[in-house]
C-alpha cells in the first residue's frame, strides 16, 4: 500500500482477505456487511428469502474475487456493493426474462393413403395371427394386452396359478413374434 490514505476498516478487512486470505478478516466482513447488504437488496425490492440469498451470494464473491479488488480503483464499500446491485439485477433478469408459451400442439401429421393401407393390412395379419394361437395362449394375451388386465388380475379373475398364466403369456408371444416376424 504505497500511499498512506487511512483505509476504511472494510478496506483493512477486504485487504486481508485478498492478500492472505484471513479467514477472521472475512467473518469480520461479513458479520459487518450481511445486515447492512440484505437491507440495501429488500429496499431494491426482493423478498427476504431472496435477499439472503443474494448476500450468500455476494460473500462467496468477495471470498473468491478478493484478488480483484484495487482499493486505488475503487472504495470497498463500492466494490462491495456494486457486486450485491450486479447480483441482484442478474436474478430480476432472470426472473423476468419473458418465458416462451407452451408451443401449441403440433397439428396431427396426416396419414397418407399408403400408410392407412399399411397399418390396415398389419392389423389384419395381427388379428389373424392371434386366430391361430392355441386357446388358452389367445385367452391370455387378449386378458393382457386387450383387456390391460396385470398377470395376477388374470390368475385371479381365471383360477389359474400365477406361473401358468405367465408361461402362456410368454408362449403366445413368441409364436405372435414367429408369426408376425417379416412385419416391420
Amino acid at each position: 500500500m504505497s500511499d498512506n490514505t487511512p483505509y476504511s476498516q472494510l478496506t483493512v478487512w477486504l485487504l486481508a482477505v485478498r492478500d492472505q486470505r484471513d479467514r477472521a478478516a472475512f467473518a469480520d466482513l461479513f458479520d459487518h456487511l450481511a445486515p447492512r447488504l440484505k437491507g440495501f437488496v429488500m429496499r431494491s425490492g426482493a423478498s427476504p428469502a431472496l435477499a439472503e440469498e443474494i448476500v450468500q451470494d455476494v460473500m462467496l464473491t468477495i471470498w473468491r474475487k478478493a484478488a480483484q479488488f484495487d482499493p486505488r480503483k475503487a472504495q470497498a464499500s463500492a466494490w462491495i456493493y456494486q457486486i450485491a446491485r450486479n447480483r441482484h439485477i442478474d436474478i430480476v433478469r432472470k426472473e423476468q426474462r419473458p418465458i416462451p408459451d407452451e408451443l401449441g400442439e403440433a397439428p396431427e401429421p396426416e396419414d397418407d393413403a399408403s400408410q392407412i393401407l399399411a397399418l390396415e393390412q398389419e392389423t389384419e395379419k395381427l388379428k389373424q395371427a392371434i386366430a391361430q394361437l392355441h386357446p388358452d395362449q389367445k385367452e391370455m394375451i387378449e386378458k393382457a394386452y386387450i383387456g390391460e388386465l396385470t398377470h395376477q388380475q388374470i390368475s385371479t379373475q381365471t383360477g389359474l396359478p400365477l406361473g401358468t398364466v405367465k408361461s402362456r403369456i410368454r408362449l403366445g408371444l413368441g409364436q405372435l413374434r414367429k408369426e408376425l416376424k417379416g412385419l416391420r
